[in-house]
């Protein structure tokens, strides 16, 4: 459903999920039997990454020989993508299901189109996105940055536990970037990007209130805690920098797709 301050409101049963494409195509909110799981904000709740996921170094990419520079919104980097900044489209809004596109622009060099879909059920929310073009090829990636609370409140609650098994973990540099370096995963707190070559499982746990999963066929994630207000658990295509490091071509015969869900359980 639809609503006059053009947010796209979805509902299964007590979840109720909200959906503004006109900022980015972000999930301004995720209410699980009448709790809130996302940090509440303009710029938080959860946003797709895409046409590249976290950060690229100085703002640079090629693709093959032809060098590019994006506008450095995260100096001395570019970072999360251009879609999170779009006005998006709705092309189908139901009860439990949505869709939304957008047609890449500047200040990204390549046209393509981005299409973003959820669906809601009782006990999970699967997003899915993807990036196709009909000119010329060129690398991208896509992934998604939820913000959830920390803690979902209620005065004697405990803060969010995250367990995953890593196979590795990318070397963070002191600049942020990874150093192309894979190291044994290493206790947080993190702004990290781990390989899970099996697919993306993280568990996110409030004591006694909820467990949330987040699974991807994804081969990497990123985890980011080092924020009193929220933890991030983000699945992507590629990593950090992987404009360069691990290009994923889109081509007008082969699409970039990606997919995710949250499934969750009350405790």
């Amino acid at each position: 459903m639809s609503s006059s301050d053009e947010s796209v409101r979805l509902a299964a049963g007590d979840v109720e999920l909200t959906v503004r494409p006109e900022n980015g195509c972000r999930i301004a909110g995720l209410e699980i039997g009448g709790t809130e799981v996302l940090r509440q904000g303009a710029k938080y709740g959860s946003f797709p990454m895409v046409p590249w996921c976290g950060r690229v170094r100085d703002g640079l990419f090629y693709n093959g020989a032809v060098r590019h520079h994006l506008p450095l919104n995260s100096p001395p980097h570019a970072i999360h993508g251009t879609g999170r900044d779009s006005v998006w489209r709705t092309a189908v809004a139901g009860k439990s299901e949505a869709a939304f596109v957008y047609d890449l622009a500047d200040p990204w060099p390549y046209s393509g189109r981005v299409t973003h879909t959820f669906a809601l059920t009782e006990e999970s929310l699967t997003l899915a996105m993807g990036i196709e073009t009909y000119e010329t090829s060129f690398p991208a990636q896509a992934g998604w940055h939820p913000w959830f609370r920390r803690n979902l409140g209620g005065g004697r609650d405990e803060d969010v536990r995250i367990d995953f098994t890593p196979e590795w973990q990318e070397e963070r540099g002191a600049d942020h970037m990874p150093t192309g370096q894979r190291i044994a995963p290493l206790p947080g707190p993190w702004d990290d990007c781990f390989g899970m070559p099996g697919g993306v499982k993280v568990t996110l746990t409030w004591p006694g209130r909820l467990e949330l999963t987040v699974t991807s066929a994804a081969e990497w994630v990123v985890v980011y805690d080092e924020q009193d207000e929220a933890v991030c658990v983000e699945p992507q295509s590629g990593p950090p920098d992987g404009l360069n490091t691990h290009p994923r071509l889109v081509t007008p015969i082969d699409p970039l797709e990606m997919t995710t869900t949250w499934t969750w359980r009350r405790i």
